[in-house]
């Protein structure tokens, strides 16, 4: 039986009786040819505060052509971004994991109220990505996703430059070792125009997942966002995106778990942002597949790092693009049966056939052969304790130190940690604790970045560790656990430490613990009380009361 390609839209717009819903269509400019043709909505997140998401409504018009030209009647939709880059190191960094749930929810809404046959979901900055797939899931109609692109290099004294080298150079600004000219100089040029971050920072980690886990063209994703390619890849996802209704392929039957498992290993591979972590668990849990903490780090341990990425690496995004892109890493993967390459994509293709297709440039080194891999497992390291009985996340994507133990130096919050860093307080040797800035404790799970940047800028980098229940940008470098569940709101272990206590970090042992004894941990949560809500009205409190631990993907109930 076919596909009925406008078994949704029908419902809205068909007979005497939905002429008052025609009517509207009309006031808008379509025609009624138009009306009978399949309904597709092109959502994106552009907003005009951020670099990352900003050339998306150049795409969506792009998008719409491909659309059009297929046969299909597109109509332009726009939700929230929150820019981690902007807002790291504030209140409003806690905005950024909520917005996650605002623009699934609001792309759900949007939908089903319109009674979309399809949707092509663009995507940036981070949230947006998980968010968009997240959507699809829910919606589970015809859908294809299309990543904005990356922001190309700065160029600073002769190097390429990105955000990271702007948030280090606020730690070695604050040493000393940079001038208020330089500094300035720096923050000119790092971020030269449209895209998301440029290196496998969180936006391009999960743009590389969507990827390999079937909701985006293979390759669509690594063209940069001012590329003239752009525009052409925009075309043809709108095309696509009726290929793909015409054959009544729905996110349920791509989004397997071989399909996450895929997912994992690519980011494994590059050595990708921890925050996979958490967005694709979210993701596989809207389709009802539970991935555990421990997935992670079996699929990471069997995954060589591959990709000489920043910022880990070498390089940034766009030079994987000239590498031959994710279908080279891809091949990469398959041929090593490192991948499950049957695995299905929106083009129908298995992720194995669009695999073979990869193109590489002859001498690049960006990705490398298995055979001679950067490391023989993958980034995302997965440690468990009695200080993470439910785990927590460390990324081992550089020269990473395997251990490390040492005296707490314990913070509640965020600024403080920074306060520190900034007032070189903070020795050779510390384990930096901060907490109370977990899913509910934030709310929203701030990301670290401010205060991971200052450390190395300072040159603590090699020589500091740093733990906490909040989230680490992609962009962060260094021994770092982060998402360490349960979190202090709820009374983790992580709630009981205290100043001077001797943690010790494993990682060839996958430990993460506290060197106190059980009765004296006993003691002092007997005596622990929870914190007052920070929010008490409004998203935030709304947020924090319907969220879950880190360890399930932080998704709101």
């Amino acid at each position: 039986m076919p596909y009925d390609t406008r078994q949704h839209s029908r419902v809205m717009l068909d007979g005497p009786g939905r002429a008052p819903a025609r009517s509207y269509l009309y006031a808008i400019g379509l025609e009624a040819e138009e009306i009978r043709r399949p309904l597709v909505m092109v959502a994106h997140s552009w907003i005009g505060t951020m670099p990352c998401n900003f050339n998306q409504r150049e795409l969506a018009a792009k998008v719409m052509d491909g659309v059009r030209a297929a046969g299909g009647t597109p109509l332009e939709v726009n939700t929230v971004s929150i820019s981690d880059g902007m807002s790291m190191g504030t209140e409003g960094m806690k905005a950024s994991l909520i917005s996650r749930e605002l623009i699934a929810d609001s792309i759900e809404l949007v939908g089903v109220g319109y009674s979309f046959d399809a949707a092509v979901i663009i995507v940036g900055c981070d949230k947006t990505i998980p968010a968009g797939a997240m959507a699809a899931a829910r919606l589970n109609i015809p859908a294809v996703m299309l990543y904005g692109g990356s922001i190309a290099p700065g160029s600073y004294r002769g190097h390429d430059v990105t955000v990271q080298d702007v948030f280090e150079a606020v730690g070695q600004h604050a040493a000393g070792k940079m001038t208020d000219a330089e500094l300035d100089a720096l923050e000119r040029v790092a971020c030269p125009g449209a895209g998301a971050c440029g290196a496998q920072y969180t936006a391009n980690t999960m743009a590389t997942v969507i990827e390999f886990i079937g909701l985006a063209a293979m390759g669509s994703g690594t063209v940069g966002a001012t590329d003239p390619r752009k525009e052409k890849v925009a075309f043809r996802t709108g095309e696509l995106v009726m290929d793909v209704l015409k054959r009544g392929v729905r996110p349920s039957d791509i989004l397997t778990r071989e399909a996450f498992e895929n997912g994992i290993a690519c980011a494994a591979a590059t050595g990708g942002s921890t925050n996979v972590v958490l967005h694709l668990t979210a993701m596989a849990a809207e389709v009802g597949i539970k991935l555990e903490v421990d997935d992670y780090d079996r699929v990471s341990n069997a995954t060589p790092l591959i990709g000489d990425l920043r910022p880990g690496g070498r390089y940034v995004a766009l030079d994987m693009d000239r590498a031959g892109g994710t279908p080279l890493l891809a091949k990469r993967l398959v041929d090593a049966g490192k991948l499950h390459g049957g695995a299905m994509t929106v083009t129908g293709k298995t992720i194995a056939e669009e695999a073979a297709a990869a193109v590489e440039t002859p001498g690049q080194d960006v990705i490398v052969p298995v055979e001679s891999p950067l490391k023989p497992t993958g980034g995302l390291v997965i440690l468990k304790g009695n200080l993470a009985p439910e785990g927590c996340v460390i990324k081992v994507a550089g020269h990473e130190r395997l251990e490390h133990r040492g005296p707490a130096r314990v913070f509640e919050r965020e600024e403080d940690a920074f306060a520190a860093v900034s007032e070189r307080t903070i020795r050779a040797g510390d384990v930096m604790v901060i907490r109370n800035e977990g899913p509910k404790g934030g709310p929203g799970m701030r990301e670290m970045l401010g205060v991971t940047a200052a450390l190395v800028g300072e040159g603590l980098g090699e020589t500091v560790a740093l733990l906490t229940d909040g989230r680490f940008s992609g962009a962060t470098r260094g021994l770092m656990a982060g998402h360490v569940a349960p979190e202090a709101a709820v009374g983790g272990p992580i709630a009981l430490v205290r100043e001077g206590d001797i943690i010790n970090i494993d990682i060839p042992n996958r430990r993460l613990d506290l060197e106190v004894g059980q009765a004296e941990l006993d003691r002092r949560k007997a005596t622990w009380k929870a914190p007052e809500p920070k929010y008490k009205r409004g998203v935030f409190a709304k947020y924090a009361r319907g969220v879950s631990s880190a360890s399930e993907g932080a998704v709101t109930r």
